[in-house]
């Protein structure tokens, strides 16, 4: 299996792109640390926790430890990491996942909101890059994914015919991820830790994209599984270190690797 002996960190893993990314990590050989908040479920248009997933894994015969990571919280960011390094050893991969989407217009969207969609969406991914690079320094060197939206992609000079859905700050989030990851790359490479962004090149009706709309009473759980970026993901970590600083979308990197 390509990534034998690494171990690997995800964040919103319990379901969705982070489930998908996580069984497909665990499925290639490398020990995952399954890291979200829900132990739980309390919701049933959200199925899935840490624990279901790291039994998966683990079921298929791979290893895989269930690690509660509260992103808003960077205490639990460093609980979670020394964790992980208590459990498996070392830290050769994360992948930044966990995000939330916060609709609304420069006007009507509430400060708590704001405040949320940073913590979570940005400043958690920061905090845990910081907490995990000593350590992926110290294993040899490593891959850092940092998932992103086509959201984050720059429209471009008005005017404008449509309006994009989600609000304006998703998009901003993502676009600053995407800046600070180019700019680690550059930092990092020396000690021979990439760092790339594997975006969904369209929706992927994941549960927590459809929790919004979704029936708390009659839920639809005929959820889209993350194909393409569990191999983008794959593939990207099977890569030299110098593979680094790229932005890519799913779809396009299977296609362009044949995968």
């Amino acid at each position: 299996m390509s990534l034998e002996g690494k171990v690997a960190l995800v964040t919103g893993a319990s379901r969705g792109i982070g489930e998908d990314i996580a069984l497909a990590l665990g499925a290639a050989g490398a020990s995952v640390a399954v890291t979200a908040r829900t132990e739980q479920v309390t919701d049933p248009r959200l199925p899935g926790t840490i624990h279901s997933v790291a039994q998966e894994i683990t079921s298929a015969g791979g290893k895989a430890a269930a690690i509660r990571i509260d992103m808003r919280d960077t205490e639990s960011i460093t609980a979670g990491v020394q964790k992980t390094i208590d459990t498996f050893g070392r830290l050769d991969i994360v992948v930044n996942n966990a995000a939330i989407l916060v609709p609304g217009s420069i006007e009507s969207i509430q400060p708590r909101h704001i405040e949320l969609i940073w913590q979570v969406d940005l400043r958690g991914p920061i905090m845990l890059m910081r907490e995990a690079i000593p350590h992926m320094r110290a294993a040899g060197g490593g891959h850092i994914i940092n998932v992103s939206s086509v959201a984050g992609v720059f429209p471009g000079p008005g005017p404008y015919k449509d309006k994009r859905g989600g609000g304006p700050f998703y998009g901003m989030v993502k676009a600053g991820l995407e800046r600070l990851s180019q700019s680690l790359a550059i930092d990092l490479q020396d000690d021979k830790i990439s760092v790339n962004v594997l975006s969904p090149q369209g929706r992927i009706k994941t549960p927590g994209n459809l929790f919004a709309g979704n029936d708390k009473e009659n839920p639809d759980l005929n959820f889209e599984r993350a194909v393409y970026m569990a191999k983008g993901a794959v593939w990207i970590c099977e890569q030299p270190p110098a593979y680094t600083g790229n932005i890519k979308f799913d779809e396009d990197l299977c296609r362009e690797q044949g995968l």
